[in-house]
């Protein structure tokens, strides 16, 4: 039989046609066995581990068949308890696999000191972007009479004149005293001078 007639006969036809159908029922069966191993379609919905405690973190994803990573602690945030979780990752609601891990921050025992910049002179605008870069807060401003406007000549913390290099605790609100600008200077009056007394010369007795 020539090739044309082959590839025109019933037994090619039929041939083919299983060849197709065997294909067809692999690629079923694949595309079943893939999505039975990756657990396609069941997913996990992350729950909210904030404000909880390692332990507790521990026993909640492990009733979801989930993991957790312990990345490192944050400064303290006071919103939240001590050695809480302030920070997850993927995020509450967020849908993950089985076996997925979680990753935590959690809260520092307690806030950190730093020490109190040279603000002395310093105006007002320079002064409150450097207690926020050092994680300070301002706190009262005062005015008090002084040439310069908006200047720093004091800093307070409850009640207390601080000093450069002091420590306080992170978070700690800083009073300021500021100069209103509007200091006024007393002229001194010229004293006249009191002469001194002159000796009344007493004329002797005659004799």
């Amino acid at each position: 039989m020539s090739l044309r007639k082959y590839l025109t006969s019933r037994v090619f036809f039929l041939q083919a046609l299983s060849a197709l159908a065997i294909i067809a029922v692999l690629g079923y069966l694949f595309i079943h066995w893939l999505t039975f191993t990756t657990d396609h379609g069941h997913e996990i919905t992350v729950p909210d581990l904030r404000k909880l405690t390692v332990e507790q973190v521990e026993e909640k994803l492990d009733a979801l068949d989930l993991d957790y990573v312990l990345l490192d602690s944050v400064d303290f945030r006071n919103e939240f308890p001590k050695f809480s979780v302030v920070e997850q990752d993927p995020l509450p609601g967020a849908k993950v696999k089985v076996g997925r891990k979680v990753y935590i921050k959690i809260n520092a025992s307690g806030f950190s000191s730093v020490k109190i910049p040279d603000l002395i002179e310093k105006t007002y605008r320079e002064a409150v972007p450097t207690l926020k870069a050092l994680g300070l807060e301002e706190g009262t401003i005062t005015y008090i009479p002084n040439l310069g406007k908006d200047m720093v000549l004091e800093m307070r913390y409850k009640g207390r004149n601080l000093k450069v290099g002091d420590r306080v605790l992170k978070s700690s609100k800083i009073d300021l005293v500021l100069g209103d600008g509007k200091a006024s200077y007393v002229d001194e009056s010229v004293v006249d001078s009191v002469a001194t007394p002159v000796e009344e010369q007493v004329p002797a007795n005659e004799q």
